[in-house]
């Protein structure tokens, strides 16, 4: 299996330089967490050093990787384009660089989205990502500090702020990010979601 040196070299040679940075705040933050919440943070640092590794490459190539590897991408290439690179990433994990953890491969292909059932390394992997030191946006540091508290409600309230900020942008939530708050929901407080309910309620 990949090294976590090799895997930081694979980052640095494929990504751009602004991906490549994005890439290791993410290894940084999911080390702070996983070593706060028992969590081995060599598989956090792996699956942070790979999560974004086919992010530039062309969505056709994206697709082309996708193409009979539903189980390990969770049928990335049925989905919206935009969460291709997740499931690219790790099947490329799997098949070119010996990863065969399944918690890692899982964390990495469900980075964007979440889905229900999410471990903990899942959860660490997603918050990594959305709330990594370059995150200006205006909730970034709510959650920074939310998520360093209590990895679940940290998850559950980015998962429920990324979902609203889609709606609010009319576009396309992913089933699974709503799955996954419903689950998640119903997890931390016993509530469970209206089927028709579309967005996240406070």
């Amino acid at each position: 299996m990949i090294s976590l040196n090799e895997a930081r070299e694979l980052a640095e040679k494929t990504l751009s330089k602004k991906r490549f940075q994005h890439t290791l705040n993410v290894e940084e933050m999911a080390v702070k967490l996983a070593d706060k919440n028992g969590v081995d943070p060599n598989k956090a640092a792996l699956a942070a050093l790979l999560h974004d590794i086919a992010k530039e490459v062309a969505p056709e190539t994206q697709l082309q990787i996708l193409k009979g590897n539903d189980i390990i991408s969770n049928y990335a290439a049925l989905r919206e384009q935009a969460i291709w690179h997740g499931g690219a990433a790790a099947v490329l994990a799997q098949r070119d660089y010996g990863v065969d953890d399944a918690e890692i491969l899982s964390a990495i292909a469900n980075h964007t989205t979440g889905k229900p059932g999410m471990t903990k390394l899942d959860k660490i992997i997603y918050m990594a990502d959305m709330v990594s030191a370059e995150r200006t946006y205006p909730q970034a540091a709510f959650l920074r500090r939310k998520v360093m508290e209590n990895l679940d409600e940290g998850y559950f309230c980015g998962l429920g702020m990324s979902i609203e900020w889609l709606l609010q942008c009319g576009r396309r939530v992913d089933e699974q990010s709503l799955l996954a708050y419903k689950d998640m929901k119903k997890q931390l407080y016993g509530g469970i979601c209206n089927e028709s309910e579309s967005a996240p309620k406070y």
